[in-house]
């Protein structure tokens, strides 16, 4: 008997000492039971208004579970210019994710209100928006409750760079608890929306003394990039990171890897880099591999950092903490 409670105690001190051990996926059967559809109306809805909000979402949900966790932190607006969207990192979120976000949390509230946090709506969006771009469907753990600090001062240091390294980058990611593997999975979202020139300039004006434009670009692409971002090129211009299928999730971000079509330094030294090699060919030979890998690192990456409990809210109004 005795040795049975000591067992079972074990078992929950493990349960409750790991942040992934705290959400399920029917987390809100009893209390909001169409919470998925409603989510997932709201998000259809906004998309016939703009294809942006497929990539502003997705976007907005990796940068906001990798600074202080899936915690909707990120949403938070500061009268004082000094929140999380406010960093440097950050000023390059399009507006259309965040209003995604809004405009579910509204639609939830309507049916149940004060019961659904920002950090789920945000998980449960990111998958709907990889969803009608033609990619993997997943079910989504619920149960997070929204953060009570955004400070622009935590984001350096935690998003990763356009010219990281593959050790930069799997450090970065293993701090997640994400592996290689996870991180070129979700690198694989850059089949996805745009980019301003001023991210990737370098890698066609000032690479290197001997090589103005980085070699390992395929030539005929960097002449495109080239046409498209003149060096005194106005700072919104944007272009799209897929050349090929941009509005499709699909694998042919890797296939473009391995034709030296990489838009960020980032990207290319996946395929580069012979510790990684192997998993942007198999990615770009097989789909669903692709497919696979991503749904499980997207699950993973929603598990990072999670409030339960007293250690977060249910924001009625997502950009406002007090609420």
């Amino acid at each position: 008997m005795e040795r049975g409670y000591i067992v079972l105690l074990m078992v929950l001190i493990i349960a409750t000492g790991r942040g992934e051990g705290q959400l399920v996926e029917n987390f809100y059967s009893s209390s909001c039971p169409n919470v998925e559809g409603i989510v997932r109306q709201a998000v259809s809805t906004k998309l016939s208004q703009t294809f942006t909000t497929i990539p502003a979402t997705l976007r907005l949900f990796f940068h906001d579970c990798f600074v202080t966790g899936c915690d909707a932190s990120t949403m938070v607006s500061s009268p004082n210019g000094d929140a999380e969207k406010d960093a440097p990192d950050n000023l390059s979120l399009a507006g259309d994710g965040f209003d995604t976000v809004v405009k579910a949390k509204q639609a939830v509230d309507a049916v149940c209100p004060k019961v659904v946090s920002c950090a789920d709506i945000l998980a449960l969006a990111a998958r709907d928006v990889v969803v009608l771009a033609g990619g993997p469907s997943f079910n989504v753990e619920l149960g997070r409750r929204d953060g009570m600090v955004s400070k622009a001062s935590l984001v350096k240091g935690n998003l990763p760079d356009p010219e990281f390294t593959l050790s930069q980058l799997n450090a970065m990611f293993a701090k997640n608890n994400l592996s290689q593997i996870d991180m070129i999975a979700l690198s694989g979202a850059h089949t996805l929306g745009f980019s301003h020139c001023n991210r990737f300039a370098n890698r066609l004006y000032s690479f290197s003394s001997s090589s103005p434009v980085d070699p390992s670009l395929n030539a005929e692409y960097a002449q495109q990039l080239m046409n498209a971002c003149p060096k005194d090129v106005d700072p919104s211009i944007a272009i799209d990171m897929d050349p090929v299928t941009p509005r499709t999730f699909d694998n042919v971000y890797y296939q473009n890897l391995v034709s030296g079509k990489g838009l960020f330094t980032s990207d290319e030294v996946l395929f580069s880099d012979p510790a990684s090699q192997p998993t942007v060919s198999d990615f770009a030979q097989s789909s669903g591999d692709f497919s696979g890998a991503f749904a499980t690192a997207m699950r993973k990456l929603g598990r990072v950092g999670v409030k339960t409990g007293s250690q977060g809210s249910i924001r009625t109004d997502c950009t406002v903490i007090s609420s």
